[in-house]
């Protein structure tokens, strides 16, 4: 059977969560949908067991360990996905040392950047071809077409140095990896803070998805993030690509400020 990946995830329904104690039906929306709740009502096991699912799901079942994922188109076997966690934790054994020589690389989100910035190199290979081809066909409008293109890249570029701004960062331009310039200085995405590391890690993880229909899970993405950042996240997912579905966990109302307070749904009320 040849996968085909969908759009998004219409429903998620799990068997046996906590030992068979609980069962999870979530319907959800195409565009945004957040998970609330005290601590210790599951919150992150629900995520982390559809992401399992997903990293493991057979092409020919849509059910492993109690997991069922009807997605849309309703013929789909899949979707294209990402999960990005708050904590940046200490690179401690040698499984991720080992596949990179860079010496600043010291936490886990220096290396989900490591493997963003080899994906963004991708991205403007791909956008330049695609600028290529828009202006051989030698349209009417393929001069115009081209331009929004490149807009594009330009929109990312120009909203990091906006959220960045208050430091006085800003992206070197000049470098076809992300690197930014700081008090004359070029610095590396390595050396920033954490919060500034993992906003870096969430717009490039949507940027190189060129607009397609995509899948982000984010599990408690307020724990870094300034309160201003935080009520901006989701609308900035949205306007880097309109095709996202975001999944996540929060306990910030700072994160639905912003308009999306009919996208919570608390976890009592889809657990039985």
């Amino acid at each position: 059977m040849i996968q085909k990946n969908g759009k998004y995830i219409q429903q998620i329904e799990i068997d046996a969560l906590w030992n068979g104690q609980k069962h999870v039906v979530w319907n959800l929306r195409p565009d945004v949908n957040i998970l609330s709740g005290v601590n210790g009502v599951g919150k992150s096991t629900i995520l982390n067991r559809v992401v399992k699912q997903l990293l493991t799901i057979n092409k020919l079942e849509r059910e492993l360990g109690g997991v069922k994922l009807k997605f849309y188109p309703e013929d789909a076997t899949g979707v294209d996905f990402d999960i990005i966690r708050s904590f940046d934790r200490p690179i401690l054994s040698g499984e991720f040392l080992n596949r990179v020589t860079d010496a600043e690389l010291n936490t886990e989100l220096d290396f989900h950047l490591y493997q963003l910035q080899r994906q963004y190199l991708d991205y403007q290979v791909n956008l330049s071809n695609r600028m290529v081809e828009v202006l051989t066909q030698q349209g009417p409008d393929a001069q115009q077409k081209a331009q929004d293109l490149a807009l594009e890249k330009t929109y990312f570029l120009d909203l990091v140095d906006s959220l960045f701004k208050d430091t006085g960062k800003k992206i070197e331009r000049r470098m076809n990896e992300i690197n930014f310039q700081s008090l004359g200085e070029v610095i590396s995405p390595y050396k920033l803070s954490s919060g500034e590391k993992q906003m870096l890690i969430i717009l490039l993880t949507v940027l190189v998805q060129n607009k397609k229909p995509y899948v982000l899970f984010l599990d408690e993405p307020e724990v870094s993030l300034h309160v201003e950042w935080q009520q901006r996240l989701i609308g900035i997912i949205r306007d880097l690509n309109p095709n996202t579905q975001v999944i996540m966990t929060t306990h910030s109302p700072a994160v639905i400020m912003d308009g999306w307070a009919d996208c919570v749904t608390d976890v009592e009320e889809i657990v039985s």
